[in-house]
């Protein structure tokens, strides 16, 4: 049984948020609730440029990571897996620890399918043909037609204006920091240096060289709509994921963002194109969530953290307070080297991980039996791999 609750000076916050807007945001996730969580798969060709994603460690196996993120994520560990996890350089899927988080959790899951290579072979939300397939590769500067952006945003924000409860997202977007950074570029930040990644030591100049690719073949104007950024160097989930943000000035309900640059793109896209009133109405429904892991990343020695500097520029440019906290959950101690590679700065992220075990934590669970939940989590996986095998 959780043991305590986090009370509001034990929770980790990012940034320079006032103590009096992280209470206000937290407040409908601190009471007992029902709530909805909400895993967008989506697909990139630019995941398949070599060295760009450590979410698999080739880009075949990173064609199917979100569907086995997905199914070890919902079903667990210790199932017959139908989509095997792709090899890693280090660590483990975090889906793992979604997955342990989840199960402390009374939230309703759902998932949406965009651009995947292989189809869902599971219940999902379906908002497009599963025959388009993923985006282009955002060097081609022609990643999606507009018309499709146009329909994905469409759909996302009549699912944000329909909500009638709060809801988590989370996605799985292998490449996706690398589309992050190419709708940030075409807002006008320069946070190049900012982007994290699931590697060890994140492909800065090669996501930056990509990008400047695509912008120098998209030929963007210099008012380009979100729409027009996200048709030239986005993705699937980003059309999606800004229209459901959109939505909420209409419906009211709080979401918490599970991730990092992935999700702050998002956010700056719903942003870019409202007046200051909406920004602020939006800005007071959200919630980003992470890991300690990529919460305290310094990309360059003697630097702030990188996910705080990022989210510090999204909130000056919009004049939004954006309020960011972060799960206390370590693998210091650990007696798996699989979950201590956390620590050495594999993974970090991915899957809603972060959002979901602050989720858990704020609701009771001790980061000891998070932990020990994760270490079980992971023997069960091996096990059942071992089994599979033999």
């Amino acid at each position: 049984m959780p043991s305590s609750r986090l009370t509001h000076s034990e929770i980790d916050i990012l940034g320079r948020c006032p103590a009096e807007d992280v209470v206000a945001r937290l407040a409908p996730w601190a009471g007992d609730l029902s709530a909805d969580l909400l895993l967008v798969l989506a697909g990139t060709r630019t995941a398949e440029h070599p060295g760009i994603s450590a979410a698999g460690s080739t880009a075949e196996s990173r064609r199917f990571t979100a569907l086995a993120d997905a199914e070890l994520m919902l079903d667990g560990p210790g199932e017959r897996r139908r989509w095997p996890l792709p090899p890693l350089p280090a660590g483990v899927s975090p889906a793992l620890l979604s997955h342990v988080a989840l199960s402390r959790l009374a939230l309703t899951p759902h998932i949406a399918a965009l651009g995947l290579d292989h189809q869902a072979d599971r219940p999902h939300l379906r908002l497009e043909s599963s025959q388009l397939g993923p985006s282009g590769c955002v060097s081609s500067g022609a990643s999606m037609p507009l018309e499709r952006v146009h329909r994905l945003w469409s759909q996302g924000h009549r699912m944000g204006a329909g909500l009638r409860r709060p809801l988590v997202l989370a996605e799985c977007v292998p490449g996706g920091t690398t589309t992050a950074l190419g709708v940030l570029a075409g807002l006008g930040f320069e946070v190049s240096q900012w982007i994290s990644g699931s590697a060890l030591h994140p492909p800065k100049a090669l996501k930056a060289q990509l990008v400047a690719a695509g912008l120098a073949r998209a030929k963007l104007p210099s008012d380009a709509s979100a729409g027009l950024i996200v048709a030239a160097v986005g993705d699937p989930f980003q059309a999606m994921a800004a229209g459901l943000l959109t939505g909420l000035i209409q419906s009211d309900q709080p979401v918490l963002l599970g991730g990092g640059s992935q999700m702050l793109a998002v956010v700056a896209l719903a942003l870019h194109g409202m007046p200051p009133s909406d920004r602020i109405a939006l800005g007071r429904r959200l919630v980003l969530g992470t890991t300690a892991w990529l919460a305290t990343e310094r990309l360059f020695e003697g630097s702030p953290p990188a996910l705080t500097c990022l989210l510090e520029a999204v909130a000056d440019r919009y004049q939004v307070p954006i309020v960011g906290v972060h799960s206390s959950l370590r693998f210091t101690n650990s007696r798996h080297q699989e979950l201590r590679d956390f620590e050495d700065g594999y993974v970090k992220e991915g899957v809603g991980a972060g959002a979901l075990l602050f989720l858990a934590q704020l609701r009771g669970a001790s980061t000891g039996s998070l932990l020990e939940g994760c270490e079980q989590a992971l023997e069960t996986l091996h096990a059942a791999s071992v089994g599979s095998s033999a």
